[in-house]
């Protein structure tokens, strides 16, 4: 049988942390800074947890079954 192959987009976009749950970055937050808010991009710039809807796609992306 085959190796399963890691998904490289996602390789580069998620990241595990110490418990297992998958940490990801919000999105619009890489251009078009001019006309956002100080306090929408400051919020934009935390790191967040995957939500538990997306969490089976992701851990399938990431060979993580």
């Amino acid at each position: 049988m085959p190796k399963v192959k890691t998904n490289s987009g996602a390789k580069k976009r998620f990241t595990l942390t110490g418990t297992g749950k998958i940490k990801r970055q919000h999105a619009y937050h890489s251009h078009i800074l001019t006309k956002k808010t100080k306090k929408q991009k400051r919020n934009l710039d935390h790191a967040d947890l995957v939500d538990s809807t997306n969490k089976r796609q992701v851990r399938e992306l990431l060979c993580l079954r």
